[in-house]
């Protein structure tokens, strides 16, 4: 970081005539720049001078642009990084979030869009607010969330089907048995009008059961603007559990909450992305059990803190796995039963919470996910 308020810029491109025109332009506009044609060159330059913006082009012969990327943050971690490609590249895209660049634009780039995310990489480099408008960070790391939610709603959708033909299939046979009963019986006795009533009783009882089975469906399919407010994690959990609970029985494993003490479970959050979150590390618990085991939700409070902890006792994460399972599209599963975004996304979203996501892994024996939250947000 320097003392100047004018960012001074380095252009990274092998493509010799689109680095001086855009040298040039930039110049024009009273930004002093340097040129470089290679990665190796532009680590030079770095090494050498003080410069607070990188403009970098993605494919170079060589060293390519994230590894160039890469060796930046790596030694001059303040220096912001703009990266430009000559075609949308979702991969490299991820890769430079990985390695933390400021934004992300296809070439043909109109330069005030350049100039525009050069003053705000400056200005974060700076450790200065940026503007509201989104970087390209942001907007992917929100298309990451919908993804990931539609994903998991494409899973839930089939358990939940599954779990309201249960009390339809209740409600079908009382409603046939009090049909027969009207067309056929007498329901002046004492014995039938009690068999009546208890016919309506399941009824009820059954339409209680889709009602809560739908309503905590609905409350994870919508997409509200963030909502943050008082909850109680026990409830939150119990919800989580419920969603779970065809897809737990079918595989025979047992599914559980350990709820803290009453008055302790309270948390100002926004129940809504925490929701996606707990239904993310719960199936993926499931999923790593496979048949015949358990997962317990543990909810603990403390004087400026909550956490849950979702434990199972499956096979736990390969060593050579672990590093990786937050990286976005990593996934140990079968192809067409995952999409990778999970575990990326559950930790973005834990983190803007303003808590954070903890793992630990007991190979052979099972994992277990920490989610720990601040009781009140600043």
């Amino acid at each position: 970081m320097t003392g100047s308020a004018i960012p001074r810029v380095l252009l990274v491109d092998d493509e010799t005539d689109f680095l001086e025109s855009l040298g040039q332009r930039l110049a024009l506009r009273g930004l002093p720049v340097r040129t470089a044609s290679s990665g190796p060159a532009a680590l030079e330059i770095i090494n050498e001078e003080p410069i607070d913006v990188v403009v970098l082009d993605v494919r170079m012969p060589g060293m390519d642009g994230i590894e160039t990327l890469r060796r930046i943050k790596e030694s001059h971690p303040r220096i912001e990084v703009v990266m430009l490609t000559g075609h949308a590249d979702l991969e490299s895209s991820l890769e430079g979030m990985r390695f933390g660049f400021f934004d992300y634009l296809t070439k043909p780039v109109r330069l005030e869009m350049l100039v525009e995310k050069i003053r705000e990489a400056f200005k974060r480099g700076r450790g200065e607010q940026v503007s509201s408008r989104e970087t390209f960070t942001d907007k992917l790391q929100q298309h990451m969330i919908v993804a990931d939610r539609l994903a998991s709603l494409g899973e839930l959708a089939a358990s939940i089907a599954h779990e309201i033909n249960n009390p339809l299939a209740v409600i079908s046979e009382s409603a046939g048995w009090l049909r027969s009963r009207i067309e056929h019986g007498d329901l002046s006795s004492e014995e039938l009008k009690s068999s009546v009533d208890r016919a309506l009783s399941k009824i009820e009882s059954a339409v209680d059961r889709a009602a809560r089975i739908s309503r905590n469906f609905l409350r994870f399919s919508r997409a509200p603007d963030s909502m943050v407010r008082e909850i109680e994690l026990n409830d939150l959990a119990v919800e989580v559990r419920e969603l779970n609970l065809r897809s737990a029985a079918a595989a025979s494993i047992e599914i559980d909450v350990v709820r803290a003490p009453a008055g302790e479970d309270g948390v100002v959050t926004d129940p809504y992305q925490l929701r996606q979150v707990l239904l993310n590390l719960v199936t993926n618990a499931l999923h790593a059990i496979g048949r015949e085991g358990r997962v317990e939700m543990i909810v603990e409070g403390g004087p400026n803190q909550v956490s849950i902890a979702v434990v199972d006792t499956g096979p736990g994460i390969a060593e050579e796995h672990v590093e990786h399972i937050f990286e976005p599209f990593f996934t140990t599963k079968e192809e067409g039963h995952g999409t990778g975004l999970g575990l990326a996304v559950s930790r973005g979203i834990v983190e803007k919470l303003g808590g954070r996501l903890e793992v630990e892994n007991r190979p052979g024996s099972g994992c277990t996910f920490r989610v720990v939250l601040p009781r009140r947000r600043d």
